[in-house]
């Protein structure tokens, strides 16, 4: 080995005969958050360009970044060094490099060690951590100032890592490089250390030094201005041709970092997954368990007997997951949901693992195979060499108690959750940055809010001068710059929704791990596609709200009616639940309550179970980009005629009428109709879900077309189905998917039709989730006739519940739905109240008799906060008769000593009676407390008092007016929804006292109004009635904001992607 002590008075590289080669061993990314100026992948390219031998990423104490350097040194063809970068706690900075897949796995678990000892974001490491298990890392040494310290912990690390111990030397022309040069020379001299050239790379090119600059202010919290000399004294901290390297190192040094590289072989593509093993019982092997399981749940799943081409399916993919070896995978995913079984936890598994009659067989999914035409390659395909993906989603309040299960059995050691990188989007870029270059915090504030979640980076100037900022101005240029720049930069890693990686040794030999910012939560350091390159498995336990929703909704007519109805007891097929789909009456309906699914229900009208299935899945950009929608309702109503090429493709269109809606189609159809491999057909797949973003199509079209051409098709017909294929790159559903959630869609659509009290009452006690708003919920109850009583300190428990109905007074214009209960609102929606103090409530009111609030007061141990928020609220009315009268009584409590028996009421405030708060500010006091209010709508207020509401129809009118007719409409903005298929239209939800109504906006008219369509709580539109059938549309002309209407009012819209 080659480990000279060089001096800086060898020959200019230019009177050498001297080959320049050099590998850069000193490089961070933008995943040493708010360091680093480039993507990976970008200094992978810039770094191959430059003719480097290889590349070292050494993020600062992380792996984060690796997987996607990885990618690209592979497509590059560049040798890439994996590493890390840490600054111990006695101020000693090195970087470890990994000589072979031992050594990686001891980096992983120092980062892991260093990052569990720490909080979110921060790590500890110490020099006495290195001492052992680190035999197989190379450690670059960058020396402080400090040369008494420097040679103390110099003779300390050649201790222990002998041979294996260099010395860095960075040069950046800052003015400091002759003291730091003797200084390094001096060191290697006195403890007998080589030295190495190596270059500290923060960015892929000079030109990244604003955003550098920017970078490092954001990290201080101070703007470029004040942060002076903690910036980059210039710009040499990037990927320098190898000519100005040659000109600053001697030769040596160059040819050092070739002498490291060669000691270094380990590659990512090297790692192999080792599944949890001790779920076999002991005598068994994965394979017999997972076949005697399998038996015996096709046992349970068919009791008269698997029909021949099920048991078929069944035994096909069993050969297929014992010949991929996946079988502790699937036995893994039964395990955990058995658990939530057994605990009561509903949970159903979705996406394409519903496309496997062994899932079904194990209880996973409930997709029957034999009513749904499954695809298992689209799950599992051995040509496809990757890990299958099981999704499982379990009721969102109940699955922190399957996470920790897991954690439980396989030790946080072994089990943790994927990352999700957090990215620069536009709004926290224009804060950021904008702090960062001093700009008016009032400015900055401005200009985000002008910025929608659809703009294009485009888009950014346009913004600004809507602003009155003047794109001209070099300031508001650069701002613009840096803004592009840093979007997309990752900000900090946290948790993905659900996606675990569980092992068979400690996970960090494979990927170093860290806190979550939630409790008892670890994660990985790489995110789901950092998995997906590497073929990793991931288990997704995902959280659903609905099924929350459900379970609550069958307890609450369970214990109403002292019955045990399951899911399993709901009876299919029963038309009273689809006349009421057919309706659009689908509001809280699970998957087809959005405005777009609303609207579609009439026209698709679905009688079966099927429908449903179809119903999820047209509704999608794949299938409507893809023009399929209108193809499909015409043959549906007869309108159209429906044919087939041949009998192959009839096969596999004939249950969708001809039409490919789903996955599963396109690959089948890719095979009989063109010829492809099932393999080639799930690689087209793949294909699809990523031309927009990285293209690749080509081949396939020509390929596609080429084979239906071939196979007797004509032209029109394999364009078309191309055309169609391509729908699918937006996003498509595959058949099992859909079936799985039209599962949920029926049973909750049977809920509302046949017990809509509980069905209401189950969504409100699992909010937040889906569309709706408890608000509208609760109007939407209304107008459903279930009876919706006020918080009450007398009768609310925590939850909302059921109430069988008395004989009491309803609001004027009310009916009650006959045979269902009332839904008494819980005190959990009244803001700040805590759980404990509802507990003490319903505890005191069992063993006392309360008169008044006083006795409320003392028997339930209520403070003065408490007091205030249940005054607010309006749950003392039944005992004080309004809200003014609640607070002059509560003046009256004297804070006494919990055990003093005496009435904390005087006679005289008992005697005083005060009137009722106007309309308006119990409304007011309504919706701040509560998010609702049981009084009247503020429009059907806003109509008696505003006269430029006097002309505007209510929603219950549109259905009189004929279609292509002038209307002025006013409500609410309850919801604002821009598909990405919509192709700059905005749909916006307006709500009266009578009903939503829906607004279609063009992109011309979001321009002309886009603050009040952006920004207006309450809209007066002036446009065209539109309709087809029951669906009824107003198409805006004109938009007002009227928003300063409310202002006694505290309502809030909600935004949808």
């Amino acid at each position: 080995m080659n480990r000279p002590n060089p001096s800086f008075t060898e020959k200019p590289a230019a009177e050498q005969t001297f080959d320049p080669k050099y590998a850069e061993l000193h490089c961070i990314t933008n995943y040493s958050f708010l360091r680093g100026a480039s993507h990976p992948e970008e200094l992978v390219q810039q770094a191959a360009a430059l003719g480097y031998q290889a590349l070292a990423i050494t993020d600062e104490c992380s792996m984060a970044g690796i997987v996607k350097a990885h990618n690209k040194a592979k497509d590059c063809g560049l040798k890439l060094i994996t590493g890390s970068e840490f600054t111990l706690e006695e101020d000693i900075k090195i970087v470890m490099l990994a000589r072979n897949r031992t050594g990686y796995g001891q980096i992983c678990s120092l980062i892991s060690r260093a990052r569990r000892r720490a909080d979110k974001g921060y790590y500890t490491l110490w020099l006495k951590d290195l001492q052992t298990a680190t035999d197989q890392i190379i450690i670059i040494w960058l020396p402080a100032t400090d040369q008494d310290k420097n040679r103390a912990y110099g003779n300390t690390l050649k201790a222990w890592f002998p041979d294996r111990l260099w010395l860095g030397l960075e040069i950046f022309l800052d003015g400091q490089d002759l003291k730091t040069n003797q200084r390094i020379l001096d060191l290697a001299k006195d403890i007998s250390l080589p030295m190495l050239a190596c270059g500290d790379v923060h960015m892929h090119n000079p030109d990244r030094k604003p955003l550098l600059d920017t970078l490092t202010a954001i990290k201080l919290g101070v703007s470029i201005k004040m942060a002076g000399r903690l910036l980059q004294k210039n710009n040499e901290k990037h990927l320098r041709t190898i000519s100005a390297i040659q000109r600053l190192y001697p030769p040596s040094l160059l040819e050092n970092t070739l002498t490291i590289i060669n000691q270094c072989h380990f590659s990512l593509d090297e790692l192999r997954y080792e599944y949890p093993e001790e779920l076999v019982p002991e005598g068994k092997t994965a394979t017999q368990y997972l076949l005697q399981l399998t038996r015996a749940g096709a046992l349970k799943r068919w009791p008269g007997g698997v029909q021949a081409t099920v048991q078929l399916q069944i035994d096909k993919e069993l050969q297929l997951i014992a010949s991929l070896h996946y079988e502790y995978y699937f036995l893994t995913v039964f395990d955990i949901v058995q658990f939530a079984k057994n605990q009561g936890i509903l949970c159903q598994g979705r996406g394409s693992a519903a496309n496997s009659a062994v899932c079904y067989c194990l209880g996973i999914t409930e997709v029957n195979p034999a009513k749904i035409n499954l695809l298992f390659e689209r799950f599992i395909s051995k040509e496809r060499n990757e890990p299958p993906d099981i999704d499982v989603d379990f009721e969102h309040e109940r699955r922190e108690e399957v996470i920790q299960y897991i954690y439980k059995k396989y030790g946080r050691h072994r089990a943790a959750l994927a990352a999700t990188v957090i990215t620069y989007r536009p709004k926290s870029a224009i804060r950021d940055v904008g702090k960062a270059m001093g700009l008016d915090t009032h400015l900055i504030d401005k200009l985000a809010k002008t910025v929608s979640w659809w703009d294009k980076k485009t888009s950014l100037l346009e913004r600004f001068e809507e602003a009155g900022i003047s794109s001209r101005n070099r300031v508001v240029n650069q701002f613009a710059e840096l803004i592009q720049q840093i979007l997309g930069f990752p900000r900090h890693l946290s948790q993905h929704v659900g996606g675990f990686i569980i092992s068979s040794g400690p996970l960090s030999q494979l990927v170093p791990l860290e806190n979550a910012a939630m409790p008892d939560r670890t994660i990985i350091q790489w995110d789901k596609d950092d998995l997906e390159a590497l073929g990793l498995l991931k288990i997704d336990i995902l959280a659903l709200g609905m099924l929350s929703s459900i379970r609550k909704s069958l307890d609450l007519i369970n214990q109403q009616q002292g019955a045990t109805l399951t899911l399993a007891d709901i009876p299919a097929e029963d038309p009273l639940t689809y006349q009421m789909l057919q309706q659009g009456d689908s509001i809280g309906v699970f998957q087809v309550e959005s405005r777009a699914q609303i609207a579609m229900l009439p026209r698709l009208k679905p009688t079966k179970f099927y429908d449903l299935v179809i119903q999820v899945a047209i509704v999608r950009p794949g299938p409507i980009q893809g023009k399929m929608v209108h193809p499909y309702l015409k043959r549906r109503n007869g309108d159209e005629a429906v044919s087939y090429a041949n009998d192959a493709v009839k096969a596999v269109l004939e249950r969708t009428l001809g039409v490919p809606i789903f996955q599963e189609q396109v690959i089948k159809l890719a095979v009989v109709a063109a010829g492809f491999t099932p393999g080639e057909a799930d690689q087209l797949r793949r294909a699809m879900a990523a031309w927009k973003r990285k293209g690749g199509l080509e081949h396939f079209q020509n390929k596609l077309i080429n084979g239906m051409l071939e196979r007797g098709h004509d032209q029109r017909f394999a364009e078309r189905i191309f055309e169609q294929i391509k729908g699918f790159g937006d996003y498509g559903f595959p058949e099992s998917h859909a079936a799985s959630f039209a599962l949920l869609v029926y049973f909750s659509a049977w809920l509302k039709c046949h017990h809509p009290a509980a069905f209401y009452c189950g969504l409100l006690n699992s909010q937040p989730m889906g569309f709706y708003s408890p608000s509208q919920l609760v109007q939407d109850a209304s107008r459903h006739h279930i009876e919706v009583r006020p918080v009450d300190v007398l009768h609310s428990h925590w939850d909302c519940s059921l109430e069988y109905a008395k004989k009491t007074a309803l609001r004027p214009g009310i009916q009650r739905h006959a045979g269902q209960p009332a839904i008494r609102l819980g005190l959990e929606r009244i803001k700040g109240l805590r759980a404990t103090t509802a507990l003490r409530i319903v505890e005191a009111r069992k063993i006392h008799t309360i008169k008044n609030l006083s006795d409320m007061a003392a028997k339930a141990l209520l403070d003065q906060g408490e007091m205030s928020r249940l005054i607010e609220a309006g749950a003392f009315k039944s005992l004080s008769g309004n809200r003014y009268q609640s607070h002059w009584q509560a003046t009256g409590i004297i804070p006494r000593p919990p055990l003093l028996e005496v009435s904390l009421v005087t006679e005289r405030q008992d005697r005083i009676n005060l009137k009722a708060p106007p309309e308006a500010d119990d409304l007011r006091a309504d919706y701040e407390s509560l998010g609702l209010s049981l009084g009247r709508h503020p429009m059907a207020i806003l109509r008696e008092q505003e006269n430029k509401l006097k002309y505007c129809k209510k929603a219950s009118e549109l259905a009189l007016i004929q279609h292509g007719r002038f209307v002025q409409v006013a409500g609410l903005v309850t919801g604002r929804q821009r598909p990405s298929t919509a192709t700059g239209v905005i749909f916006l939800t307006l709500e009266d006292e009578t009903n939503n109504i829906n607004i279609v906006i063009w992109s011309n008219m979001l321009e002309r109004f886009r603050a009040a369509v952006l920004r207006g709580r309450l809209l007066k539109i002036k446009g065209i009635i539109e309709r087809q059938a029951s669906v009824i549309h107003v198409v805006a002309g004109t938009i007002q904001d009227c928003s300063r209407l409310l202002e006694n009012f505290s309502l809030k819209s909600r935004d949808f992607h």
